[in-house]
């Protein structure tokens, strides 16, 4: 592959892609779009699952915490991983990209690739599906919502929030692994 194809390719993804952010981008417009991506991003900022850990913990105790305690460390390797990643590939949002794409709600760092909203969502959900497969009633919903909050409010392309998903799945996976008797197929 020539040197001048390999470097103009991820432009190219962000090219394509700046028409999917704008379209879905326009729905934010109203009131009632808005307010939910809004609300559902805030609560991704880490506070639905704080309060998830805390739930478990009150509701069942030692087998709670252990589980609230697998989310955490997830958690922390998520967080490592996505901060390393953004460093590294250094990838514009959408709206510092594009004029006519708005950013919604301010984002929580500069750059976009991966999503750490997403990545962390997939990531925890599938560890609290593995403790209570009965969360997955409110965890696949919630955490579908989280992803595409993050496009439709501008701060993340469609392919960041795809490769969270990835990432999040990989080490959620990676993690029930670890932790013996604990799988999303037991």
């Amino acid at each position: 592959m020539s040197s001048v194809l390999v470097q103009s390719f991820p432009r190219q993804i962000t090219l394509a892609e700046n028409g999917w952010c704008l379209r879905v981008n326009r729905f934010c417009a109203r009131q009632g779009v808005l307010r939910y991506f809004s609300l559902v991003s805030r609560l991704g900022d880490g506070v639905f699952w704080y309060a998830l850990m805390g739930l478990l913990i009150l509701c069942d105790g030692m087998r709670g915490l252990e589980a609230s305690g697998h989310l955490a460390l997830t958690g922390l390797v998520a967080l490592l991983l996505y901060k390393g990643l953004k460093r590294w590939t250094r990838r514009p949002r959408p709206f510092a990209s594009d004029l006519r794409i708005r950013a919604w709600v301010a984002p929580l760092d500069e750059f976009s690739f991966p999503s750490g909203h997403t990545l962390h969502a997939v990531g925890f959900s599938l560890v609290a599906m593995a403790h209570y497969p009965v969360l997955a009633w409110l965890l696949v919903p919630f955490t579908a919502s989280v992803a595409v909050s993050r496009v439709v409010l501008g701060l993340h392309y469609p392919s960041d929030v795809l490769a969270a998903t990835v990432i999040g799945s990989t080490l959620a996976g990676v993690s029930m692994w670890l932790v013996p008797g604990v799988s999303l197929f037991a």
